[in-house]
Protein backbone atom coordinates (compact mmCIF):
# COMPACT_ATOMS: atom_id res chain seq x y z
CA UNK A 1 0.00 0.00 0.00
CA UNK A 2 1.53 3.51 -0.91
CA UNK A 3 2.63 5.45 1.92
CA UNK A 4 1.09 9.34 2.18
CA UNK A 5 3.59 11.50 0.27
CA UNK A 6 3.20 8.97 -3.09
CA UNK A 7 -0.45 9.13 -3.10
CA UNK A 8 -0.72 13.05 -2.31
CA UNK A 9 2.31 13.15 -5.68
CA UNK A 10 -0.23 10.98 -7.47
CA UNK A 11 -3.10 13.42 -6.66
CA UNK A 12 -1.72 16.74 -7.87
CA UNK A 13 0.49 14.98 -10.88
CA UNK A 14 -2.49 13.79 -12.35
CA UNK A 15 -4.70 17.35 -11.04
CA UNK A 16 -1.86 18.85 -12.89
CA UNK A 17 -2.08 17.59 -15.57
CA UNK A 18 -5.86 17.69 -16.03
CA UNK A 19 -5.89 20.92 -15.33
CA UNK A 20 -2.89 21.96 -18.17
CA UNK A 21 -5.42 19.52 -20.95
CA UNK A 22 -8.04 21.45 -19.66
CA UNK A 23 -6.17 25.06 -20.56
CA UNK A 24 -5.34 23.81 -24.05
CA UNK A 25 -8.68 21.99 -25.22
CA UNK A 26 -11.18 24.33 -23.48
CA UNK A 27 -12.34 27.19 -26.53
CA UNK A 28 -13.92 29.71 -23.89
CA UNK A 29 -11.06 31.56 -22.75
CA UNK A 30 -12.38 31.90 -18.89
CA UNK A 31 -12.51 28.42 -18.55
CA UNK A 32 -9.18 28.18 -19.75
CA UNK A 33 -7.85 30.98 -17.51
CA UNK A 34 -9.38 29.07 -14.62
CA UNK A 35 -8.56 25.91 -15.35
CA UNK A 36 -4.68 27.89 -15.91
CA UNK A 37 -5.29 28.54 -11.69
CA UNK A 38 -6.12 25.39 -11.07
CA UNK A 39 -3.26 24.16 -12.68
CA UNK A 40 -1.01 26.54 -10.83
CA UNK A 41 -2.48 25.50 -7.79
CA UNK A 42 -1.54 21.77 -8.39
CA UNK A 43 2.12 22.96 -9.48
CA UNK A 44 2.28 25.06 -6.12
CA UNK A 45 1.11 21.28 -4.29
CA UNK A 46 3.73 19.80 -5.65
CA UNK A 47 6.31 22.28 -4.41
CA UNK A 48 5.15 21.64 -0.73
CA UNK A 49 5.33 18.30 -1.16
CA UNK A 50 9.37 18.86 -2.02
CA UNK A 51 9.63 21.37 1.08
CA UNK A 52 9.85 24.45 -1.39
CA UNK A 53 7.24 26.35 0.68
CA UNK A 54 8.67 29.87 -0.97
CA UNK A 55 8.60 28.84 -4.31
CA UNK A 56 4.66 27.34 -3.30
CA UNK A 57 3.69 30.86 -1.84
CA UNK A 58 5.41 32.93 -4.67
CA UNK A 59 3.47 30.86 -7.26
CA UNK A 60 0.65 31.31 -5.95
CA UNK A 61 1.25 34.76 -4.79
CA UNK A 62 2.68 36.37 -8.28
CA UNK A 63 1.31 34.02 -10.55
CA UNK A 64 -1.86 32.59 -9.51
CA UNK A 65 -2.64 35.72 -7.54
CA UNK A 66 -1.84 38.82 -10.20
CA UNK A 67 -1.19 37.14 -13.74
CA UNK A 68 -4.37 34.93 -13.59
CA UNK A 69 -6.29 38.10 -12.15
CA UNK A 70 -4.92 40.20 -15.06
CA UNK A 71 -5.50 37.27 -17.73
CA UNK A 72 -9.28 37.20 -16.68
CA UNK A 73 -9.69 41.16 -16.06
CA UNK A 74 -8.45 41.70 -19.43
CA UNK A 75 -10.14 38.56 -21.01
CA UNK A 76 -13.66 39.91 -19.69
CA UNK A 77 -12.51 42.94 -20.58
CA UNK A 78 -12.16 42.57 -24.47
CA UNK A 79 -15.20 40.14 -24.50
CA UNK A 80 -13.27 37.42 -25.92
CA UNK A 81 -15.09 34.95 -27.46
CA UNK A 82 -13.84 31.12 -28.33
CA UNK A 83 -12.68 30.65 -32.01
CA UNK A 84 -13.72 28.07 -34.66
CA UNK A 85 -11.32 25.19 -34.30
CA UNK A 86 -8.48 25.18 -37.18
CA UNK A 87 -7.35 22.88 -39.08
CA UNK A 88 -3.54 21.51 -38.77
CA UNK A 89 -0.89 22.81 -41.44
CA UNK A 90 2.22 21.36 -42.11
CA UNK A 91 4.37 23.23 -39.47
CA UNK A 92 1.71 22.39 -37.14
CA UNK A 93 1.69 19.02 -37.72
CA UNK A 94 5.65 18.57 -37.71
CA UNK A 95 5.55 20.37 -34.57
CA UNK A 96 3.47 18.05 -32.79
CA UNK A 97 4.54 14.56 -34.11
CA UNK A 98 8.35 15.95 -33.04
CA UNK A 99 7.45 17.23 -29.10
CA UNK A 100 5.48 13.41 -29.20
CA UNK A 101 8.77 12.28 -30.42
CA UNK A 102 10.42 13.78 -27.78
CA UNK A 103 8.28 12.31 -25.05
CA UNK A 104 8.13 9.21 -26.37
CA UNK A 105 12.20 9.11 -26.05
CA UNK A 106 12.24 10.75 -22.14
CA UNK A 107 9.91 8.35 -21.47
CA UNK A 108 12.12 5.24 -23.10
CA UNK A 109 15.27 6.98 -21.55
CA UNK A 110 13.67 6.59 -17.61
CA UNK A 111 12.06 2.83 -18.56
CA UNK A 112 15.64 1.89 -19.49
CA UNK A 113 17.09 3.25 -16.91
CA UNK A 114 15.13 2.87 -14.43
CA UNK A 115 15.75 5.82 -11.95
CA UNK A 116 16.42 9.72 -12.96
CA UNK A 117 20.15 10.70 -10.99
CA UNK A 118 19.28 12.39 -7.95
CA UNK A 119 21.99 15.51 -6.58
CA UNK A 120 24.33 14.97 -4.53
CA UNK A 121 23.26 16.56 -1.67
CA UNK A 122 26.90 16.93 -0.11
CA UNK A 123 27.71 19.48 -2.54
CA UNK A 124 24.49 21.84 -2.28
CA UNK A 125 24.68 24.68 -0.07
CA UNK A 126 22.46 25.91 2.71
CA UNK A 127 18.95 27.15 2.03
CA UNK A 128 19.46 30.30 3.27
CA UNK A 129 22.73 31.03 1.90
CA UNK A 130 20.62 31.23 -1.19
CA UNK A 131 18.12 33.38 -0.14
CA UNK A 132 20.03 36.12 1.11
CA UNK A 133 22.22 36.33 -2.16
CA UNK A 134 18.62 36.76 -3.79
CA UNK A 135 17.23 38.77 -1.34
CA UNK A 136 20.69 41.11 -1.54
CA UNK A 137 20.91 41.36 -5.17
CA UNK A 138 17.43 41.63 -5.96
CA UNK A 139 16.74 44.65 -3.58
CA UNK A 140 20.25 46.64 -4.25
CA UNK A 141 21.16 45.30 -7.87
CA UNK A 142 17.97 44.88 -9.68
CA UNK A 143 15.75 47.07 -7.82
CA UNK A 144 14.84 49.66 -10.60
CA UNK A 145 14.92 47.41 -13.35
CA UNK A 146 11.85 44.93 -11.39
CA UNK A 147 10.10 48.76 -10.45
CA UNK A 148 10.62 49.54 -14.39
CA UNK A 149 9.10 46.40 -15.01
CA UNK A 150 6.24 46.80 -12.88
CA UNK A 151 5.32 50.29 -14.03
CA UNK A 152 5.39 48.99 -17.52
CA UNK A 153 2.67 46.12 -16.70
CA UNK A 154 0.62 49.18 -15.24
CA UNK A 155 0.82 51.09 -18.03
CA UNK A 156 0.16 48.43 -20.23
CA UNK A 157 -3.10 47.25 -18.22
CA UNK A 158 -3.93 50.94 -18.52
CA UNK A 159 -3.68 50.67 -22.29
CA UNK A 160 -5.65 47.91 -22.63
CA UNK A 161 -8.72 49.37 -20.62
CA UNK A 162 -8.81 52.82 -22.44
CA UNK A 163 -8.82 50.79 -25.98
CA UNK A 164 -11.36 48.25 -25.49
CA UNK A 165 -13.94 50.90 -23.64
CA UNK A 166 -16.67 51.36 -25.98
CA UNK A 167 -17.21 54.69 -27.06
CA UNK A 168 -20.66 55.48 -28.33
CA UNK A 169 -20.53 58.69 -29.72
CA UNK A 170 -17.79 58.27 -32.14
CA UNK A 171 -20.13 57.84 -35.06
CA UNK A 172 -21.13 61.57 -34.45
CA UNK A 173 -17.42 62.53 -35.02
CA UNK A 174 -17.19 61.16 -38.51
Amino acid sequence: MPDLAQFLFLLFSIFTVLCAVGVVVNKNAVNAAFCLLLCLVGVAGLFVQLDAYLLAFILLLVYAGAVVALFLFIIMLLDVQGRQSFGFSGLTTFAGLMSFALLLTGLGTIAVRGHLDAPRLNRLAADGAHMKLYAYHLFTTYLLPVQIIGFLLLIAMLGVIVLSKKHDGLEDLK
